[in-house]
């Protein structure tokens, strides 16, 4: 018997994130995805030194490679979970991995053990996102959604901006492997406030969709994602060769695992979830070599290049709460074109921070419209994916919008980095180096943009 009351639930909750009836889950939703910004960013930062000590410099990369990999199955299986038995055990069992995890890590004796422990760690960050994705679905009313997806972006400005600061204090003057043994000791207070509040969640809520065989089509576009990284690491046909079994790879593993007609851009959901893949990559993308070009072409400093991304975060949040925030009367389709759009002009304006006329700052100007596009456009996305799923299927259109979001962000990245190999390996990058990379962003951006007219919600 499949349960319905969650959803009629949900609708009777007070117009609020803070209400009594959605206080603690909204603290301990915010309080997991916190967590996880500051250990990714801390990771990012405390990782040479890591490696260093384990005399592991030759598997750096697999140190990231073996996180993606392993976070894209576990948000298919997350997906399965959540649809079939409710978001709780997925979420505790996510959590449980993360803690796990970092763990192993934090007291690897070898490199080897140290990837081990990231593998285990990605398994546990791509199942909790799915999860949590979920549990708004299933609790919060669609007044709240907006808002809710809010809430989530505003968790990572804080990690953004004193994260690396503190990973770097305990890396220098105490131990890197501080930076994840203390994330168990964060990690249960929210778990204690989640889980029983998510007990009359439990169960599925309709008629599930049989997925055979997503899981073994998760497992290959993970391998199809590390053939594309180490295929940038690469010159000549080496990399062109992993280049190749890496796309041979992810295309039929992306049919399986995405909606029927997101790769074709099908009007409604897939498209929705298609859109998410390219502004992700595209952004993302462009936003990898903005420190480098500014410090390596106009001599800034890398903090001051580091604050221009900074400030991104910072109107990312802003505009975030601007999309949730009842007093503005604009549809999600409304939204999402504003943010494909302004994203765009963040991606064409950028190239001008290259010209010695112009001072460098031009880039923090560029990059803080574009980080307000993208968070216009990335909570309308999320919201659109939960009113076009059935009930049942929220979990899994949920995992289809992280598996998106990964692809897309691999496989351009993947794009920007050979023209950036390409430069290097022929004299060096320079100023038509990155502008090269900037525009071929852009226009992804602006193909996502078009796009935008084919996403269709119904009422």
């Amino acid at each position: 018997m499949t349960r319905t009351a969650p959803p009629a639930k949900a609708e009777r909750v007070s117009g609020s994130l803070l209400s009594p009836e959605l206080r603690g889950l909204t603290v301990g939703i915010v309080a997991v995805i916190t967590l996880v910004a500051f250990e990714g960013i801390g990771v990012m930062t405390a990782m040479p030194v890591a490696v260093g000590d384990l005399n592991g410099l030759g598997a750096y990369a697999w140190a990231f490679n073996g996180y993606i990999a392993a976070t894209l199955v576990a948000m298919v299986v997350s997906g399965q979970q959540c649809d079939a038995l409710g978001p709780r055990r997925p979420l505790t069992a996510a959590i449980g991995l993360f803690c796990v995890g970092a763990v192993i890590a934090g007291t690897a004796p070898s490199m080897a053990v140290f990837v081990a422990g990231r593998m285990i760690e990605g398994l546990g960050g791509g199942a909790l996102i799915v999860a949590v994705y979920v549990v708004i679905g299933r609790v919060y009313p669609d007044s709240l959604k907006p808002r809710a997806f809010s809430a989530l972006a505003a968790a990572w400005v804080l990690p953004a901006l004193i994260g690396p600061v503190i990973a770097g204090l305990l890396a220098d003057n105490l131990s890197w492997r501080l930076v994840f043994l203390v994330v168990p000791v964060f990690a249960l207070p929210p778990l204690l406030v989640l889980v029983p509040r998510l007990r009359s969640h439990d169960g599925p809520l309709g008629d599930i969709t049989e997925r055979v065989g997503h899981t073994r089509a998760a497992l290959a576009a993970g391998l199809g994602l590390v053939a594309l990284q180490s295929a940038s690491e690469w010159r000549g046909w080496v990399g062109l060769v992993l280049a190749a079994i890496g796309f041979a790879i992810l295309i039929p593993s992306a049919r399986h695992l995405l909606p029927p007609g997101s790769l074709r851009f099908a009007r409604g959901l897939p498209t929705v979830i298609s859109l998410r893949g390219l502004m992700a990559g595209a952004f993302f993308g462009a936003e990898a070599f903005v420190p480098l070009a500014l410090h390596d072409i106009r001599g800034v400093t890398t903090t001051l290049a580091g604050m221009t991304i900074a400030i991104g975060s910072l109107t990312w949040t802003v505009s975030s709460a601007i999309q949730g925030s009842s007093r503005v009367h604009l549809s999600r389709v409304a939204f999402l074109r504003i943010g494909t759009g302004l994203t765009a002009v963040c991606l064409v304006t950028v190239p001008l921070s290259m010209r010695p006329g112009l001072p460098p700052w031009v880039a923090g100007i560029s990059w803080a419209i574009g980080a307000a596009g993208m968070g216009l456009a990335f909570p309308s996305l999320s919201v659109l994916t939960l009113r076009l799923s059935p009930p049942a299927d929220q979990g899994a259109n949920s995992a289809a919008l992280q598996v998106s979001d990964s692809i897309g962000s691999v496989v351009l990245l993947a794009v920007a980095g050979a023209i950036h190999a390409a430069a290097v390996a022929n004299g060096g990058a320079t100023a038509l180096t990155y502008t090269a990379i900037w525009l071929s962003m852009a226009a992804v951006m602006l193909v996502a943009m078009r796009l935008s007219r084919r996403v269709v919600v119904r009422t």
